[in-house]
């Protein structure tokens, strides 16, 4: 159905609303540090809920017959297919959170908070996928069940698996692995049985320069890349290689092949390491960065990378190639870096006024 709607026309903005996973780690380390009880929601048949503001004609389905054959049915309420319906969706479950009395943040707009008094209720949004957190139990039942007064809720119980994280949590905090993530990851490219390496690539790589054969077929390599991609979420040890071997999508080569198997190879060594959000440990936000001038030799272009923590809590990582060539590796490293730790900081106050001070430190 969707690809006969005409944009403008039956259609106008199309999204799905999809939480950051920065926010998803931040979410669970202030409700772990606040000794708040994490619960998951899932909604059924989410895109049905929605309110259609265009008008949207469609045929009747098999099975319903009219006399005249050229009537038509007008749509109300959205429908699988539709290109607006995941953002009809959202604008009703928005609509039910604001009249509650829930804040949106501006930082992410599928986090909402909720503050009465000391009752602080906090809600993550994944498309149809809820993650609930609050100080008082009381108010987060009375919450969830307006939630499933106004839509059919499934009540999946405390949080334990969500978009493929499995979260396991005792008295010294929350422990975020993808070890099932990665064990398909290993066993569709049939290295089951092959020998683990310790570590990922070499340190003086060509990979920028390779003059190998390109690839037949690049769409398995584009397919790796993007499941190590998202492995990313739970792996900041994964950050550099994926970030350099993810250049060479348009037109893979063999060594880059090579080097996308050496770490999957790497994944075997243990395929369930992880990030450990530590309950014990303040709100103070420490960064740290380096940057590695003119490491592509390719382009001459730094790269830069970053570790960011809430306490002991890993929160964000990234490594990345600037945008401009440094003439100097004191101008590649000037002003990375700053700007993002005041962001993460921003961010992190959207969960509440938690008391803590900011370290930037650069290697």
């Amino acid at each position: 159905m969707g690809n006969k709607q005409i944009e403008g026309e039956d259609y106008g903005e199309t999204f799905s609303l999809v939480a950051k996973m920065g926010t998803v780690r931040l979410f669970l380390d202030t409700a772990l540090k606040n000794g708040w009880m994490v619960h998951q929601m899932d909604v059924h048949n989410a895109f049905l809920h929605g309110d259609l503001e265009e008008e949207v004609y469609m045929r009747l389905p098999p099975g319903y017959q009219l006399d005249d054959k050229n009537k038509v049915c007008k749509l109300k309420k959205s429908l699988y297919g539709l290109n607006q319906a995941p953002r009809c969706w959202f604008s009703k479950l928005a609509s039910a959170l604001l009249s509650y009395g829930f804040d949106q943040a501006l930082g992410d707009y599928s986090l909402f908070t909720y503050e009465k008094g000391n009752t602080r209720i906090h809600i993550l949004i994944y498309v149809n996928d809820l993650i609930i957190g609050g100080s008082c139990p009381k108010a987060t039942e009375e919450f969830k069940e307006y939630l499933s007064s106004c839509f059919k809720m499934k009540d999946l119980g405390a949080l334990k698996y969500f978009l493929g994280i499995e979260v396991a949590r005792n008295e010294w905090g929350i422990y975020l692995c993808q070890r099932k993530y990665a064990l398909d990851i290993i066993a569709e490219t049939g290295l089951l049985g092959s020998k683990p390496v310790e570590f990922l690539l070499e340190d003086h790589h060509t990979l920028a320069v390779s003059k190998s054969p390109l690839l037949s077929d690049p769409k398995s390599f584009r397919r790796l890349l993007g499941r190590l991609i998202y492995l990313g979420v739970t792996r900041p040890d994964l950050a550099y290689s994926v970030h350099v071997l993810a250049q060479f999508m348009k037109e893979p080569r063999q060594d880059h092949w090579d080097a996308a198997i050496r770490v999957v190879k790497y994944l075997k060594f243990d395929p369930g390491q992880g990030i450990l959000l530590r309950s014990n440990t303040g709100f103070q936000l420490t960064g740290w960065c380096d940057a590695d001038w003119s490491r592509c030799k390719q382009s001459r272009r730094s790269v830069t990378g970053y570790f960011v923590q809430l306490g002991d809590s890993p929160v964000s990582w990234k490594a990345k190639k600037q945008k401009t060539v440094s003439r100097s590796s004191a101008e590649s490293e000037y002003g990375r870096f700053s700007s993002r730790v005041n962001m993460v900081e921003a961010h992190v106050g959207y969960f509440g006024s938690y008391a803590h001070s900011t370290n930037v430190c650069t290697l």
